[in-house]
């Protein structure tokens, strides 16, 4: 464990390498309660969300210079301006109404979105902010008070999720963070689940038929489509997102849920070449493929199945109202405009760029928008709707 890394505190002041030895721990004993083969979305659960211990839940900086990685709120003002003016077109129609974001990271989206409303005169009633971290809700609420104290009496922390709110959702890269399954396929073209046992002290992978509840049906079902069919074929997929969809559902009476990730529609997250899935680990801003290395103090991720949002979120009662790339999605909201207005406009252009490039975040990132009550259409799917690869 390097120097760097070595440095970082947990909430009670325990340093980095006490938090990871106290999380391996932890899961090498889920390892024996599971019988030694504990499926991957078990550990990967732990790894980012035990607590005290997991990444998101302990005490070290994640995001920005100092983090491990950074997210479109810390490269630009912009995006959370264009943002805003999707929110504002919303509330607009309603005669105002609420926002909530998920998992609001530093708090600097939080801090561009309102201050941009304030700017349109759309400001929302509330600012909630559901955040499963304790250090990084401290870090909000001082960023808030810090940036824009006179907004600050709008913003709430919740622990659970609000019944029938008015308004807007936001989830900014938070879909990426949900555990996942990983299977690959035999020879037989049978199905294995890959799970994570304990081999002389170390953490490792191991495969055996699959035995997750849905698993099985769910590759199945892909193959079904006739995707991840090749042996040896390796992938991951979400169990959660239908659960989270269904339990989403009751937080919105109406209004619009805006989810920014990055990710594929289905066809193409399981293309035939790509044969190890998308998991991907963030340490120090650099990526890598092994989640049993840092254990707690590392991102791990996987992509998004786009379609799979899409056919959740209608099933839980959402109407699908548009999937677009980024840049799209930006231009759809008016960021040449917004940049074209702002008094420092040169200094935000290479934020503008890294924002829309398609070899930056401009394409690998998507935006879905799942709405209820809504039949106009939305400024941020006006340039290209592209539903219809999904």
């Amino acid at each position: 464990m390097d120097d760097t890394t070595d440095k970082l505190r947990g909430p009670d002041g325990t340093g980095a390498t006490e938090i990871s030895a106290r999380l391996a721990e932890l899961i090498r004993t889920e390892i024996a309660a599971a019988n030694g083969l504990l499926p991957f979305d078990r550990f990967m659960d732990l790894a980012l969300y035990a607590p005290g211990l997991g990444y998101y839940v302990a005490g070290a900086v994640k995001l920005g210079r100092d983090g491990d990685f950074v997210t479109a709120p810390e490269i630009s003002p912009l995006f959370g301006r264009c943002l805003a003016a999707q929110c504002a077109e919303v509330l607009e129609r309603f005669g105002g109404g609420d926002l909530l974001e998920f998992g609001a990271g530093t708090g600097t989206l939080a801090v561009e979105v309102l201050g941009a409303l304030e700017h349109l005169d759309a400001l929302p009633g509330r600012y909630l902010i559901l955040e499963p971290s304790p250090d990084l809700q401290e870090r909000q609420q001082t960023l808030i008070r810090e940036r824009a104290p006179h907004l600050a009496e709008r913003c709430a922390w919740l622990t659970r999720l609000p019944t029938a709110l008015r308004g807007v959702i936001l989830a900014n890269e938070v879909l990426d963070a949900m555990p996942v399954h990983r299977f690959s396929i035999r020879d037989d073209g049978g199905i294995d689940e890959v799970f994570v046992t304990e081999r002389a002290g170390d953490l490792r992978e191991v495969t055996a038929p699959a035995r997750s509840p849905g698993l099985a049906d769910a590759v199945g079902a892909l193959h079904a489509e006739g995707l991840a069919q090749a042996p040896g074929y390796g992938s991951e997929i979400n169990l959660r997102l239908p659960p989270w969809m269904k339990a989403l559902s009751p937080a919105l009476d109406t209004g619009l849920v805006l989810l920014v990730d990055y990710g594929y529609p289905r066809p193409a997250y399981y293309q035939p070449d790509r044969t190890m899935g998308t998991l991907m680990c963030h340490l120090r801003h650099k990526a890598h493929g092994d989640p049993y290395t840092h254990i707690g103090l590392q991102d791990i991720t996987a992509h998004v199945d786009f379609t799979a949002v899409a056919e959740a979120g209608v099933a839980a009662g959402f109407d699908l109202a548009g999937f677009t790339t980024q840049a799209n999605f930006l231009i759809g909201c008016g960021i040449d405009r917004i940049l074209s207005e702002a008094p420092d406009a040169f200094e935000l252009t290479q934020g503008a760029k890294q924002l829309l490039l398609p070899t930056i975040m401009g394409e690998r990132f998507k935006v879905m928008g799942l709405t209820k009550g809504i039949e106009e259409a939305l400024c941020g799917f006006s340039i290209r709707d592209l539903s219809g690869r999904l």
